[in-house]
This record gives C-alpha cells, sequence and structure tokens, in this order.
C-alpha cells in the first residue's frame, strides 16, 4: 500500500494486468453477484434527474425494476447502489444482440442523450474505492469472471492502472493520476 494525497492505494493495480474482454465474460459483471453497482452520495440525484433520458435506451425489464424500487436503493450494508432485475441484473443494463451486456446509460451517453457517462464504480472496475473518515482505500477487486480480462491484459501488458486512467483522471483528477504513474514508474516490476 501506498499513499496519495489523502487517498491508500493497493500496488495490485499497478502490478496486475487487466483488459475487459467482452468476447469472453460476456459483460457478466453487470449481470452477476447479488448487488447492484455501488453509487456514490452525489450520483443518487443524477440517476434521478436523466431517467427520461436513458429510458428509451433501457429494456422493459428495467426500466419496471426502477419503477418500482426507485432509481436507485440502499442496499444491505446502508450504501446506495442501482436496483436490480430479479435479485439478478441491474436495472440499467441492456444486452447487445450477440449477448454481451453494457451499460444502457452508458448507450444513452454516446448517443448524446445524457451528459454522464455512468457510475464511477463501474467505471473504475475492477478498481474499487472505499470512502473512510480520513482517506479513500483504492483497492483491485478480483472475481473469477474477470479472469479472462486478467489473461487479456497479462497478453497486452497492460497494468489495471494504465486500464482504468480515465476512470481514475475522473474519480480523483490529472494530478493524483500523474503521482500514481510516478509511483508506478519508480516500481520494479514483479
Amino acid at each position: 500500500m501506498f499513499q496519495i494525497g489523502k487517498t491508500i492505494v493497493s500496488e495490485e493495480i499497478l502490478e496486475n494486468d487487466f483488459v475487459c474482454n467482452l468476447n469472453a465474460c460476456k459483460g457478466a459483471c453487470c449481470v452477476g453477484g447479488e448487488y447492484g453497482a455501488p453509487l456514490e452520495d452525489s450520483e443518487t440525484d443524477k440517476l434521478v434527474n436523466i431517467f427520461e433520458e436513458v429510458r428509451p435506451f433501457l429494456r422493459p425489464e428495467g426500466i419496471k425494476a426502477i419503477e418500482e424500487q426507485g432509481a436507485f436503493v440502499e442496499g444491505e450494508d446502508g450504501e446506495w447502489e442501482t436496483p436490480l432485475v430479479n435479485n439478478n441484473e441491474c436495472a440499467y443494463v441492456i444486452f447487445s444482440d450477440s449477448g454481451v451486456a453494457k451499460c444502457g446509460i452508458e448507450a444513452a451517453y454516446e448517443a448524446g442523450a445524457t451528459k454522464w457517462k455512468k457510475p464511477v464504480s463501474c467505471h473504475l472496475y475492477p478498481v474499487r474505492t472505499r470512502e473512510y473518515s480520513e482517506f479513500t482505500a483504492v483497492n483491485y477487486h478480483k472475481w473469477e469472471i474477470c479472469d479472462p480480462a486478467c489473461s487479456l491484459g497479462k497478453e497486452l501488458k497492460v497494468p489495471i492502472y494504465k486500464f482504468v486512467k480515465d476512470a481514475l483522471i475522473r474519480k480523483f483528477g490529472k494530478a493524483w493520476y500523474r503521482e500514481l504513474e510516478e509511483v508506478a514508474e519508480g516500481k520494479p516490476k514483479s
């Protein structure tokens, strides 16, 4: 672990490689698990405010789940998260013709229907952050469904922190990311 400003960062994001391999996993992170995507407090209002903009991009069952549960829900841990369809996939997930799960919010963003890309936790994945009173923890979330992404990252030689560069800059800023790069450049590759 090392510190950058008010963050404590796991060296695993420097030491491990990762590149999403949607052909292999089919976007399983959007449909697997028992919880919705983690949300920051500031993102809850965004989800409410953009619902009509993203609605045309969502599946009927996703729209129904959002209308019944709300644009966001409180998880078992007391934190905010996206609602689920049938306690399974994220309510905002859509599927390509080939069955790959993708984000309906991001589809609306790419079409110019909304200015918000998606929750930062989704953008950061496989990096997870956790806010504490004195600092923010920045960790690598290992999940076996991402084994193909680890293999592809290793083949392409792309460390996690480079794969999620835009998301890390979105979350912490360019100066923070430059410091992260300096730490990475000074660290011998294991």
